[in-house]
């Protein structure tokens, strides 16, 4: 959500910045709808004196005896007051249609953000490790005869319906060690706090974090109005929805393991081979809520949370700054790590770590104190995962498999697996 001042104070910035979101013209309706907002609100004041003055015109005129003349106050009285309501409804329906068109409209970009079309124009800045090569064709995930018993497409669609899949034996094993590798390393090593969150929020926690009112179709809604998280980020987040923290506080770090939950609208014939791409999937998600003076410094520390996870796998991956056409609508900068997996002998996404600014927080109304006292500001706040489990259970068996069909595991996971160090061609840990 954006500051009404800010508009008005610098509407040709303001232009200048939605411009690299590809719309243009947006203060002149921002501002004709404030401005009606603000002329109803005056309206209703001045005509408020007005009828204050007739009150007392009234009693004068009641108490002088002159009947007559306090009758036709109280008609002149009663018009007013009329008016006065209409004013006030106006100015309410006005307020109301501003506070929707601002909840509306996209984050401003950070001016670093690299100008672009669309992913193809998404800027490297990092690499590590060198991409998985071998001596065989390498194989995806489902296709490798050490996953193939336990990961289960066919009995998932019977359950559920396309995009959903059944894992078990070795393979579930696996992916359980990640989510608890990745959870340990975040608390141990990288001073997150664990976090476990409900799945279900109410509409307004999607609100907060900007889901709604326009990305409402990427998500599930139930019957008794709860939402089902796309991530971790809504519940996270909205820790802080309506609070005034003390600056001492800050940052405060979160980290939740939970399930999550997508309609994936729009992806269509995308990713429909393996589970890429599911309708339900785990995600270890980091949420940072901190001072605007570091936001910047804690969008990078955040980075490198996600791509220690990757280091300490072995998995090869790079690190790209999206472009202003890549750019989700709430967020003001992001970085998309991507890991290499061989069977698609390609780089895919696995992390989104942004920075949403005060955006977020104008939304659910989270402030601080500042230290030296003063009026309270709203706080930044960061999201990202640390990492999507599926995505990495995928990548950690692409990059592991052997020629006869087996997968070596990372040494990282090793103690999670009872000193167990690889799935054989026939599906057992051994």
């Amino acid at each position: 959500m954006h500051d009404i001042k800010m508009i008005r104070e610098n509407p040709a910035a303001f232009d200048a910045a939605m411009a690299r979101r590809g719309l243009s013209g947006i203060s002149d309706a921002v501002l004709a709808i404030d401005t009606a907002r603000r002329g109803a609100i005056a309206d209703a004041e001045s005509q408020q004196a007005s009828s204050n003055a007739e009150a007392k015109a009234i009693s004068v005129a009641f108490r002088s005896g002159n009947v007559e003349e306090a009758e036709t106050l109280k008609v002149s009285a009663q018009r007013n007051k009329q008016n006065i309501l209409g004013r006030k409804n106006l100015a309410k329906a006005k307020d109301a249609e501003l506070h929707d068109m601002l909840m509306s409209l996209p984050n401003l970009i950070a001016d670093d953000v690299p100008d672009g079309a669309d992913e193809d124009d998404n800027v490297q800045i990092h690499t590590w490790g060198n991409p998985q090569k071998f001596d065989f064709d390498a194989k995806e995930h489902f296709e490798i005869a050490a996953v193939q018993g336990g990961m289960d497409f066919e009995v998932a669609a019977k359950l559920s319906g396309s995009r959903f899949v059944v894992m078990s034996g070795a393979v579930a094993r696996v992916h359980r060690a990640l989510a608890q590798f990745m959870l340990d390393t975040h608390i141990d090593k990288h001073d997150l706090r664990e976090t476990n969150v409900p799945v279900l929020v109410r509409e307004e926690m999607m609100y907060g974090t900007g889901q709604l009112p326009k990305f409402g179709e990427d998500s599930y809604k139930t019957t008794d109005g709860w939402w089902l998280i796309p991530t971790a980020e809504v519940p996270l987040t909205n820790i802080v929805n309506g609070e005034v923290l003390d600056a001492a506080t800050l940052p405060r770090r979160y980290v939740a393991h939970t399930l999550c939950f997508r309609s994936e609208a729009g992806s269509a014939g995308r990713d429909t081979s393996g589970m890429l791409r599911q309708h339900q999937f785990e995600k270890v998600e980091m949420v940072s809520v901190c001072h605007p003076d570091v936001s910047g410094d804690e969008h990078n520390r955040m980075t490198k949370c996600a791509e220690a996870i990757l280091e300490a796998l072995n998995l090869a991956y790079r690190t790209v700054i999206l472009c202003t056409g890549d750019l989700g609508a709430g967020m003001r900068k992001t970085h998309d790590i991507e890991v290499w997996l061989p069977g698609q002998n390609a780089y895919r996404e696995i992390s989104s770590i942004s920075v949403a600014g005060d955006f977020q927080a104008r939304r659910m109304n989270a402030r601080f104190k500042p230290a030296g006292g003063g009026k309270p500001e709203f706080v930044h706040t960061l999201n990202g995962s640390g990492l999507a489990v599926g995505r990495c259970l995928i990548a950690v068996l692409e990059n592991g498999q052997d020629a006869d069909g087996s997968v070596t595991l990372p040494d990282v996971l090793h103690p999670y697996l009872g000193g167990k160090t690889t799935i054989t061609s026939d599906g057992h840990l051994a």
